[in-house]
């Protein structure tokens, strides 16, 4: 079991880590400006469930594999980096499709389907890779055996702080996306603007790989 005091210096450090914007954030962000709210937290949901790959990864001992190989942590970073650059461009395309989209929440684009893109954010995002890979273990205590239900622990406690604070960061966007609404001229502002801040993101990943 982990010790209450380790489990809320954890708390605190997720905290610190989730709360400045990164890929996950900046994706559910860009997602509510292009489809709104519904889309915006689906998104979230699929970012939290893929955050839980590196987690078990981590738990089960792959974790250390992954931090330890430049080569294995580089493919996942550019297959990430990718994804988003290319889900970024397909945004920027359809925006002209917008209106419809703005008045439905984008019956084009199934829940399934945003869960799933949201999911290979999440599994692929460095930044929560790093985090599990190099910071979770810290707060286990291998004197308590069990190191890996530890950190699977430790681990919901992340996602826990993930998906409230992404899911306010996602909420606050799609309440701005009304403003846009607003104005037929402003559709597609909203679709260029959410696609290039996934482009963004994508950029920075494979850039930084830490972004």
């Amino acid at each position: 079991m982990v010790p209450l005091s380790h489990a809320a210096a954890f708390a605190v450090a997720s905290l610190i880590i989730i709360v400045i914007p990164g890929p996950n954030v900046l994706f559910a962000i860009g997602r509510a400006l292009t489809l709104g709210r519904r889309s915006a937290v689906l998104s979230v949901a699929g970012a939290v469930a893929g955050s839980f790959v590196p987690l078990v990864a981590v738990s089960v001992g792959l974790g250390a594999v992954l931090m330890a190989s430049a080569t294995l942590f580089l493919i996942v970073k550019v297959v990430g980096a990718a994804y988003l650059i290319y889900l970024g461009i397909a945004t920027i395309r359809q925006r002209k499709e917008l209106a419809a989209a703005l008045r439905s929440d984008a019956p084009g684009i199934g829940g399934s389907r945003v869960l799933r893109q949201g999911f290979i954010v999440g599994a692929t995002n460095p930044k929560t890779i790093v985090f599990f890979g190099a910071v979770l273990p810290q707060f286990a205590v291998p004197a308590d055996g069990a190191l890996p239900a530890q950190m699977l622990i430790l681990g919901a406690i992340f996602l826990t702080i993930q998906a409230l604070s992404d899911g306010c960061w996602a909420l606050l966007a799609a309440t701005a996306r009304s403003w846009f609404v607003r104005s037929p001229r402003r559709l597609e502002t909203v679709g260029s603007t959410g696609g290039l801040m996934i482009i963004g993101v994508g950029a920075g990943m494979a850039l930084t790989g830490t972004t």
